[in-house]
């Protein structure tokens, strides 16, 4: 074989070797990786890989209102803003007083809006000056909320009025309601974990998804005059808390 036939066939050598190298590499980059875990393996770092169950559990549990949550404000037109002013603080004051000799303290009594600027014409011209405030008041005898309504309108002068219930210590609630949907996720994921042929472990990781209580409201119009008295259901509240818990496999 001459010399320059030798070194043709060891170029086609190489070239081979290279492109088998190439398309190899690339057949390794497409192929999904291998994940290979076992329950507490111990890692280089020192941490641990937990193979487990994780599921989600929910319970609503029901409790009658006690405290009502009453919102009323008083308004007051007049050609200056001083005029407003002076006008809306003796309707507030007759207001608070009427809210005072009901019964509510001095504590459960909250400003939760004040207000004065112009009002304007259609044309958009200046007509005079509007003042508003609203107060927060805690009822905390719900099944007299709706004779309290009717006191603070008719005695009270209050031409704006709201209602909502909810619980003076709601943490109370919660905590049952928590404990309830704990042991709902523990339930399924036993289920889950007699599917899958495997004994349940002990608890990971717990996750709580609860949002807060929503406390039903209503809006009332202020009457005109006295008449039938007012009727405020008080109902139920429902309080509901969603968990999400990690299990290990044992």
């Amino acid at each position: 074989m001459t010399p320059a036939m030798r070194q043709v066939l060891v170029t086609a050598a190489v070239a081979t070797v290279c492109t088998l190298t190439v398309v190899l590499a690339m057949q390794g980059m497409q192929r999904p990786p291998i994940i290979i875990g076992a329950p507490a393996a111990t890692t280089t770092s020192g941490s641990t890989l937990n193979l487990g169950i994780i599921t989600s559990g929910d319970a609503t549990v029901s409790k009658r209102p006690d405290v009502a949550f009453i919102s009323v404000g008083v308004d007051s037109q007049s050609a200056t803003a001083s005029a407003a002013q002076r006008d809306l603080a003796a309707q507030a004051g007759k207001l608070i007083a009427k809210a005072k000799s009901l019964g509510i303290a001095d504590k459960d009594i909250n400003t939760s809006g004040y207000s004065i600027g112009p009002n304007y014409t259609p044309d958009g011209t200046i007509n005079g000056y509007r003042a508003s405030e609203d107060l927060s008041l805690k009822w905390h005898n719900v099944d007299t909320t709706g004779s309290a309504l009717d006191a603070l309108v008719q005695a009270g002068g209050a031409t704006r009025i709201g209602v909502s219930f909810g619980l003076n210590d709601p943490k109370t609630a919660e905590s049952e309601a928590r404990a309830l949907a704990i042991a709902d996720a523990r339930s399924r994921a036993a289920a889950m974990a007699t599917a899958a042929g495997v004994t349940l472990g002990s608890v990971l990781r717990v996750s709580d998804f609860t949002s807060g209580i929503r406390t039903p409201a209503g809006d009332f119009t202020a009457p005109a005059s006295a008449g039938a008295p007012t009727q405020v259901p008080v109902g139920q509240l429902d309080i509901t808390v969603t968990v999400e818990v990690d299990f290990a496999i044992a």
